[in-house]
């Protein structure tokens, strides 16, 4: 076979055209000069970048008879030899195919011979992520210090697989992805050399598609050539990546932008028509739209833009749509993307995808027109004045209570629950027996409905705590703890669910207070020593009984309490 293909023609014999890592190639050429060249180089980075060519451009670079120089001069032989791999002190290995621990071990026997034709024995380990733990353990000793005659050359694409023993020992040099205008520079002086004819946007079509790979670049554009007539034009680029032509996706973004669904969808249909990967183009007009929110956010960045170039109707199209806009649409296609990655249908999935993206906006629209504000207006009208009954049937006084309940609770953050001892008084003073029983036989309906009402978290509270005193329209509450109660007290809303629920249960709206046990029976003690003569019910009544019932009542309570004359 006489042809070679443009990467093999094409491939960087000095470091001046390894394109896009000059950060790599710097470094190299400062150490050929000074004459600090390693025993040992790890380079690391995306498929196509240039490894392996850099690989080879050093170790012509140490053998050249003219060294030390920063470029090879390719000219004398043992640069000539190192070329056509004629010279056997330049090795280079696959790890992919000899990855076995004997493999390195005859590296390691044979590291001690010295080179026969060039000053030093260069070994160029491709793939090395690719060797077995034990083979990387063969290797260790000899990476960390080989001959002086030889140098070791590791590339790799994942430099995560390989362990941190190995990579300790060697110099890195991490390979970048090359940009797209890096790569159009170079394909231009290609055929300009080789006489092809080609179109600029052609050339930037397979930039774009290399994804930063340069050997990926010529292997399209070598398909591109073959797949043209005369000149490499536009739709040869687009037919030989699967890409889709910037002037379809303007239009389907215009249809989109306009909500025209029934275009949207007649545009997918040519596309997929013409054989295009539903996956791909997703892709493309991810990126599309990722490319406008770039272009809006910093017009000038131009070089980050990943598929689009910036022709007028691109750039018409970013003016009228909003950042906003864009966020949603690439969220819907990202989603499209995702779920056509596991069917067997993606077509459906992505026609799903447009039809949303063109009524993304309809609701909104829908929701801020005139007409459709009516029912919301009228809606908020109906909730003002069920307010206003709310307020004239006695909310309002438990909102002028609230102000009470929190001053309450603003001195008791420092000296305890205060209990509104003047409050409970009257309360016990209007207390009934007939009261406290009728609180008491809907006491679990009430704790159900706080539940119900989300408000798990203070029903807890009442889980210890008991009424030990009513009247027609107050209630007294005691807790086993002084926190439960005073956290029950100072929660408005709680005291407002929960006199709304005493309400429905027994019609009629009572006032809560709190009591903590542990100061319950002074209360009622002091109460009962100034309402002696006072008939108001059992529980008051209580001080004219026996000193014995009056403890038995006291440790076990009234109810569970029964006199036997």
């Amino acid at each position: 076979m006489s042809y070679q293909a443009l990467y093999r023609v094409w491939r960087p014999q000095s470091f001046i055209d390894v394109v896009g890592q000059e950060h790599v190639t710097k470094t190299l050429q400062n150490a050929l000069l000074q004459q600090k060249i390693s025993h040992a180089y790890l380079f690391s980075g995306p498929r196509g970048t240039g490894k392996t060519s850099a690989a080879k451009i050093l170790a012509k670079a140490v053998n050249c008879e003219r060294a030390p120089i920063s470029e090879p001069c390719n000219e004398c032989p043992s640069c000539k030899g190192i070329t056509d791999g004629s010279i056997p002190d330049v090795i280079e290995i696959d790890a992919a195919s000899n990855n076995g621990v004997e493999e390195i071990r005859d590296i390691r026997d044979k590291v001690k011979y010295a080179p026969s034709s060039v000053k030093f024995k260069v070994y160029i380990v491709d793939e090395v992520h690719m060797l077995s733990i034990g083979a990387f353990n063969a290797l260790l000793k000899t990476l960390e210090e080989p001959p002086r005659h030889v140098i070791f050359i590791l590339a790799t694409t994942e430099p995560h697989k390989i362990p941190l023993t190995i990579i300790s020992r060697c110099q890195r040099f991490d390979f970048k992805r090359i940009t797209a205008k890096a790569i159009v520079g170079r394909m231009k002086l290609i055929v300009e050399e080789t006489g092809v004819q080609c179109d600029e946007q052609a050339l930037q079509i397979v930039a774009r598609a290399a994804d930063g790979g340069m050997r990926d670049a010529l292997s399209l554009l070598d398909q591109a050539i073959s797949f043209s007539k005369d000149v490499v034009t536009l739709e040869d680029a687009l037919t030989v990546t699967g890409a889709v032509s910037q002037d379809f996706l303007n239009k389907l973004a215009n249809a989109v932008m306009e909500r025209d669904a029934a275009s949207g969808l007649g545009f997918l249909e040519a596309l997929l028509f013409q054989g295009k990967d539903p996956s791909r183009f997703i892709e493309d007009f991810i990126l599309y739209y990722r490319d406008m929110l770039l272009f809006k956010a910093a017009p000038r960045l131009e070089e980050s833009l990943e598929r689009v170039m910036l022709d007028e109707e691109f750039q018409a199209l970013a003016d009228k749509v909003k950042p906003e806009e864009l966020y949603e649409l690439i969220e819907v296609l990202n989603k499209a993307q995702q779920d056509m990655r596991w069917t067997n249908h993606p077509r459906i999935f992505l026609e799903v995808a447009i039809v949303k993206l063109c009524q993304l906006e309809n609701k909104g629209a829908q929701a801020t027109s005139s007409g459709d504000l009516q029912p919301l207006l009228q809606k908020i009208n109906e909730l003002e004045q069920e307010v206003s009954n709310l307020k004239r049937n006695g909310l309002v006084v438990n909102e002028e209570a609230q102000p009470v309940v929190q001053k309450k609770a603003q001195r008791s953050s420092r000296k305890g629950f205060q209990v509104p001892i003047g409050k409970v008084n009257e309360i016990l003073k209007q207390a009934t027996k007939g009261d406290l029983m009728a609180i008491k036989g809907h006491w679990g309906d009430m704790l159900n409905r706080l539940v119900h009402n989300q408000m798990r978290s203070q029903a807890a509270l009442l889980n210890e705590a008991e009424p030990v005193a009513a009247s027609q329209n107050a209630l007294i509450i005691k807790f086993k703890y002084e926190i439960h109660c005073q956290m029950a007290m100072d929660n408005v809303k709680f005291l407002d669910i929960l006199a709304n629920i005493i309400h429905e249960l027994l019609g009629k709206r009572m006032q809560i207070s709190g009591v903590p046990d542990e100061q319950w029976q002074k209360i009622r003690e002091d109460f009962l020593l100034t309402q002696r003569d006072d008939d108001s019910g059992e529980e008051i009544n209580s001080t004219e009984e026996e000193p014995l019932i009056a403890e038995a009542k006291k440790l076990f309570g009234s109810n569970l309490v029964e006199i036997i004359e």
